[in-house]
Formats: structure tokens, C-alpha cells, sequence
């Protein structure tokens, strides 16, 4: 079944469903398609969408392919996290943001859920650990029975809820944002239950972080967007400093390493989203035959004598590769995997459109191209299917020099591929699980205003 399929259509006038005169109907219909929430898991292995009607999980096969394999009519979900390609997922609906549900979305089953005092900004996920993190507190549970195990109290107003958490089980540490005025990121260990160190990464606030796969890296970006830097998370060393651009300040998205941690990728606001090569100067390529590494050596040799500020602009390194998107300003999350031997960006926009990328790792330079995904499904209504082609064909107009052809039943096509999502079941009745009230929680929270997570027909997710 379609992520749509199930939606009703509203305002039907003179038998056209989904029309009207004031084209209120109309709004209402693009509405129902908002993105509120993109996620990749733990490995870039699957995506996980929700919007105000439903909420979607897909797959990413070794040959590049986005399957959808799980939908659900859920309103709002605002946060969605699965565990790697696992069954377990834990949702957050606005329509109760200071609950936490925790399901199993293959027998349609609710394992638990937990109430909070205040709003619950984001959820992280591993194979040990389950992490909660609202304004001024941290919560860590027991992946295995979900039982709290310890709490991290009078934490920096941290309004977004930035935190990362590492999918590494032996180096299984959460990064979150030391100070509100300052850069500073708190690395704790949440196997041990104990602080780790404090790192001065920059001097503005945070606005994004990323660990690599061992659990042993982390990058940073702030709210100025113009350096990503590399620190060690067990000693707290720089490792690597990259420079986005000079003049123009940005908002930094989304950061994300390749699955080695020889490549780190970053969006944001502007037109580019640029990858990184994580190399120390021994092992890069020598570029002393050439002017540009005759220039290069030079400037390094003076910059120990230039002011600070002014050193740091001529010794951090610029983006191996690129990719230029065509909506600048559009949110993304990315993520990269390496599949049939070959590195792979995926960026996915807040407008349901996920551009698969292929990254030279040798050259460098900008990056290919290789497949586009509307997660949307088109619904049978012709008006609603042309009011979502309009809207998606304005944000994504071009393609590699050439337009995008949007077809009906969610098929997106340009010179390299046409590629249909596949279609599953629809889900039927609900069932629930423990309800669990938060101990730092003393507020209620109506059940009845809560949408119950329906089960599939049986043996269809088995």
C-alpha cells in the first residue's frame, strides 16, 4: 500500500473530490504532505519519514533501491527513530510531544511508553542505550528492559535538542552541547555512567554533531556553518579542521561520515553540500609538481607567522567533493554507505525527494548522480496528484541540465532512472503496551488524544 493510499480526501464539491472554489482544499491537501521529521538509521540502512497524516519506514538495498516497507496513519510524528534494521522504533507525536513511544512495528505492538515533564526534543538509539533529551535534562534507559538508568540533570539550555549518540556498543558515548554561548561540547559514557571530557570545539554555539562508526570521532559545526571540525571523543584532540566557505555564513543541517570515517559529508542552507577528506598530511597525494601545491606549501609556511584567525583561513582544508543541489534553502538530512563497493551519498529533503549520489573517493570533484525517490505516493485523485507534482517539480525543476518528469504511482524519472516505490499492506487494529509515567513527570497526558499504533494482518512483516 501507498504512504497515502489511506488518507481521506475532504472538501469533495459538484463530485470532485478534493476540489474547491477557494482552493482552501487544496492547501489542505499540500498540508497533509508536510515532512515533520527525516531520519536515517544507525547504519544507512533504512529511512524512517513522518508527516501530519502518517509516518513511513524504507529500505536501502545494496543496489541503491528505496523500498517503502512499513506505513502507518499517525498524526504529526515528529520524531521517528529505528533501531538499525531492527523492528524496534520509537515515535513522538506533537499532538503529545512529552510522550515517548516505543514499538515494535512489525506485529504492530506498543513494547512501552514514557511521560515527561516537558517536551521531548530528540531521541537517539543503540543496541544498549535508548536516550531522551528535553531542554535542561538527559534521560538514559536500558535499551533491554527500558529502565532508566540515569539522568543528567541542570544541562545547558539546549532548545533544539542537539545530541548525538554513538552507535558503537563498546565506545557507546552521547555528545551534547556543553554551554549555550560557547561552542563547548560534554561527552559522557553511557555504559560506565560517568562524564567524559569537555571539549572546546568553537566559539559560537553548536548547531550540529556526528559521531563515526567506532564511536572514537566527532565532528561539529555552529551556528556561524564556516568550519566543521574532527575532535577525538576519548582524548578530546583536534584531529581534523575543514572550511566550508569564507564569506558566507550558514546553517549547518546535517553532518555525516562514511562508514571507514575517511569521509565526512555536510549540508546546509546554501546550494552545495560539500565532503570532506579525513587524511593526515602524510597520506595525501604530493601536489608539489603543480603551482597550486607550490602555493599551497607556501602559504603554510607563512601562516605560523600571520595572526591567528588569518592562519587558521590558510591552513584548513577545503571539500574534496561536492554536490550541488538545485533548491538551495530546502532542509536535508544525509547519510552515506558504501554499497557494491562504491561510496554513496543520500540526501533527503524536507520536500519527500531523496538524490542518490556517487562519490569519486579517488578524484574527488563533484559527485554523480545515480537515482531519485519521491517517498510521496500519488493518490488516485488527479487533483491532488497534480496539486503535489506541481509543488515537487517547483522545488526540484532541474536535474543534471535537464527537467524532472514526475509520473503517477510515485515514479520520478531523468536521464539515469525511472524507479517505482514498492507498495505494502495497510495496517488494521490497535494494540498497546506497558504506559509508563515518567518519574521527573507530574503532568498527565490525555491517552485519548494519542493515536494508537494499529497492527498489520498477520504473517504480512514476518
Amino acid at each position: 500500500m501507498s504512504a497515502l493510499a489511506n488518507r481521506p480526501n475532504s472538501g469533495a464539491i459538484g463530485g470532485v473530490p478534493g476540489s474547491s472554489t477557494d482552493g482552501s482544499t487544496d492547501n489542505n491537501v499540500l498540508s497533509q504532505y508536510k515532512v515533520l521529521t527525516l531520519t536515517f538509521n544507525q547504519d544507512c540502512t533504512s529511512l524512517a519519514m513522518g508527516t501530519r497524516k502518517t509516518y513511513a519506514l524504507f529500505t536501502i538495498s545494496q543496489d541503491n533501491k528505496i523500498d517503502e516497507i512499513y506505513d502507518c496513519a499517525y498524526d504529526d510524528v515528529c520524531i521517528i527513530e529505528r533501531l538499525f534494521s531492527s523492528s524496534l522504533t520509537a515515535l513522538v507525536s506533537n499532538q503529545a510531544p512529552r510522550k515517548l513511544k516505543v514499538c515494535h512495528f512489525k506485529k504492530g505492538t506498543e513494547i512501552c511508553s514514557y511521560s515527561f515533564a516537558n517536551t521531548i526534543l530528540a531521541v537517539k538509539l543503540n543496541r544498549l542505550r535508548l536516550i531522551v533529551c528535553l531542554e535542561e535534562s538527559i534521560y538514559i534507559h536500558n535499551m533491554r528492559d527500558m529502565k532508566v538508568l540515569h539522568t543528567i540533570r541542570d544541562v545547558p539550555s539546549n532548545r533544539e535538542g542537539l545530541c548525538a549518540l554513538s552507535s558503537n556498543s563498546e565506545n557507546s558515548y552521547l555528545a551534547y552541547p556543553g554551554s549555550s554561548i560557547t561552542g563547548e561540547i560534554q561527552v559522557f559514557d553511557t555504559l560506565n555512567l560517568k562524564p567524559g571530557i569537555m571539549i572546546s570545539a568553537h566559539e559560537s554555539p553548536l548547531t550540529a554533531m556526528a559521531f563515526d562508526m567506532t564511536g572514537t570521532k566527532l565532528a561539529t559545526a555552529s551556528n556561524k556553518g564556516t568550519v566543521i571540525r574532527v575532535h577525538s571523543a576519548i582524548d578530546g584532540t583536534r584531529l581534523f579542521e575543514f572550511r566550508r566557505g569564507v564569506r558566507r555564513v550558514a546553517t549547518i543541517y546535517s553532518l555525516a561520515f562514511s562508514p571507514d570515517a575517511m569521509f565526512l559529508a555536510a549540508s546546509s542552507n546554501t546550494e552545495t553540500i560539500h565532503i570532506f577528506r579525513l587524511a593526515n598530511p602524510k597520506e595525501k597525494a604530493p601536489e608539489e609538481a603543480t603551482w597550486m601545491g607550490y602555493f599551497g606549501r607556501k602559504l603554510s609556511d607563512v601562516a605560523h607567522y600571520l595572526p591567528k584567525q588569518t592562519s587558521e583561513v590558510l591552513t584548513q582544508d577545503r571539500s574534496f567533493a561536492f554536490v550541488h543541489l538545485q533548491s538551495p534553502g530546502m532542509k536535508t538530512t544525509i547519510a552515506m554507505n558504501v554499497l557494491n563497493k562504491t561510496l554513496k551519498l543520500f540526501v533527503a529533503g524536507y520536500d519527500g525527494v531523496v538524490c542518490v549520489y556517487e562519490v569519486n573517493t579517488i578524484d574527488g570533484g563533484e559527485c554523480k548522480q545515480i537515482s531519485q525517490y519521491l517517498l510521496f505516493s500519488m493518490s488516485p485523485n488527479t487533483t491532488n496528484q497534480q496539486a503535489l507534482t506541481t509543488t515537487t517539480n517547483e522545488t526540484r525543476n532541474s536535474l543534471d541540465g535537464g527537467s524532472t518528469r514526475v509520473y503517477p504511482n510515485n515514479v520520478l524519472a531523468n536521464d539515469n532512472a525511472s524507479i517505482p516505490l514498492s507498495s505494502t499492506p495497510p495496517p488494521t487494529s490497535p494494540t498497546s503496551g506497558k504506559n509508563l509515567v515518567h518519574p521527573s513527570s507530574n503532568i498527565s497526558i490525555d491517552e485519548q488524544n494519542f493515536p494508537r499504533l494499529p497492527s498489520p494482518p498477520q504473517g504480512v512483516y514476518d
